[in-house]
Parts: C-alpha cells; structure tokens; sequence
C-alpha cells in the first residue's frame, strides 16, 4: 500500500525549508503559552542538560516514554531534529549504549551537533539521509523512536521496511505520529480534495488512517501492532498549526473532521525469527 502523492519531491522540498526555517528561528511546531518541549518531556527532565542546548521540539507526543529504553540498548531517532530526544536517549542507555539521530535538513543536524558538543554526549551520532532509506547495516538498532516524522514522508511504506530491516531480530518500533482515526471514505469531499486543504509541513495532508498505519507495518513485518490514541485535534487547533485552507472546504465537512485527526502513539516489534 503506498499513498499517492502528487510530487514527492516538491513535498520533501516544502519539509525541508519550513522546518529548515523554524530551527533557525528557534519556534516549537505547536505553540501555545507553554513550549512543546515541556509538554512532551516535562521541564524536570529538559533541566537534565546542560544550559545553552536547544531544545526546540517540533514533535506531537514523547515516543520516549513509551520506550522503556535500557542501558546498553542502540537507539534510532527518525527525523531527530535537533536532537532533544536522541540527548535523552543517549542519557536512558548510557555509556554502554549508543543513539543515532537521522535527518535530511542541514540546519537540524547542525543544531543537532552543536547540542551533542555542548552536552559533551560521546555517544551519539547524527547521520544525514531519508528515512525510507537508512544510512545503517540490517539488524543493528534495538528500537527505533519518532516524533511526529513519519507523516511528512511521501512513501510511508519504505519507512516500515526500513525500519524493520535495521532493527535486531526482537526489536522494538516506539514512535508518536499524526493519524486519521477512521475511514476518510465517509466524509462528503474525496481524500485528495481534504489532504489539499490541509498542510504536509504542520504534519497532517500526510497522515496515513489508522488502518493503513496497522496494514503498512504488518506487511513489513512487524507483529504486535498497536495505536493508542493520545490527542485528539479541534478544528482550532487544525488552524493553529498551519491548515488554514480548511475554509475552503465546503461548511458540512468541518464538523466531520472534529476529532478525527489525531496524535498517536504507535508501537510494533520485530519477530525474534
């Protein structure tokens, strides 16, 4: 299964500056009164590195937490940004331990190292590269983590099985993303005309259904496939964050669509054989 996509490239091109654009301005993706940083992680846990590290975050939930991360353990972060989770990664697994960060924009890798050298973390390192296309050897990562990431990428489908090829047999999938929660064949627009009025760079044209999320990794490999809701989206909050082409969509769809995007946590594992 693979989403259809008008121009991968143009969307990839689009990524690239919007967030390209907001590391340098130091701006979080969601806004409101308090940083998106403190919302995921907590300020508890941001005080455990040093001053002067960036913490902007662009994420929609704390794949983290869900982790259960162990000393020793090799960590992958998809789309690390600039680098705040894949630092408190690198915290969780220790000296023993190691945390990648991967991802395609300049300016996020050089915020990224520049956070790695201030925090005088020696075990991490930030590679530059696509998702759907690993710079890794297979079975070399013990979990792979995600912030709000998977969405933005126009092939979902390589993702999956790259992430299923780079993690150890037994490994663990442990990401937070945006998902449509039900069937977009309800609603009283086509799927292309509703992904229109919405935006790729504010993480949600992009967004898979939750069936297709569940069908995708299955067919890549993984078991114990399981989305559990952790926000549910107004239309507020839709227009907060970059969709407003949603005026555009004719009145009776708005109320439709109250609820149904939403930030997930998803987990899956690779079988042991």
């Amino acid at each position: 299964m693979t989403q259809s996509v008008q121009d991968p490239m143009a969307v990839k091109a689009a990524v690239q500056a919007h967030y390209g654009k907001a590391i340098r301005a130091g701006s979080s993706c969601c806004g409101g009164e308090t940083s998106t940083e403190i919302l995921l992680h907590g300020a508890e846990t941001l005080a455990s590195l040093p001053e002067g590290v960036v913490t902007t975050s662009f994420g929609c939930g704390n794949p983290l937490a869900l982790a259960s991360l162990a000393p020793g353990e090799v960590v992958l972060d998809l789309g690390s940004g600039g680098g705040l989770e894949v630092l408190l990664a690198a915290q969780r697994v220790g000296p023993t331990g190691f945390a990648y960060g991967l991802d395609m924009t300049d300016a996020m890798l050089e915020t990224a190292r520049a956070n790695a050298s201030k925090a005088g973390a020696t075990n991490v390192d930030f590679l530059k590269g696509d998702i759907e296309a690993i710079p890794l050897p297979d079975h070399s990562v013990d979990v792979i983590i995600s912030n709000c990431v998977i969405n933005l990428v126009p092939d979902k489908s390589l993702v999956f099985q790259e992430a299923f090829r780079v993690l150890k047999p037994g490994g663990r999938f442990s990401v937070s993303d945006i998902v449509f929660d039900g069937d977009l064949a309800d609603l009283p627009v086509s799927e292309a005309q509703l992904r229109a009025a919405l935006s790729w760079a504010a993480c949600f044209a992009g967004a898979l259904t939750r069936n297709e999320y569940h069908t995708m990794l299955t067919e890549a490999g993984f078991e114990r496939v399981d989305l559990l809701v952790t926000q549910r989206y107004t239309l507020d909050d839709l227009r907060a964050q970059g969709s407003e082409m949603l005026v555009g969509l004719p009145d009776e769809v708005l109320p439709l669509l109250e609820g149904r995007v939403t930030s997930m946590t998803i987990t899956a594992w690779r079988p042991l054989a």
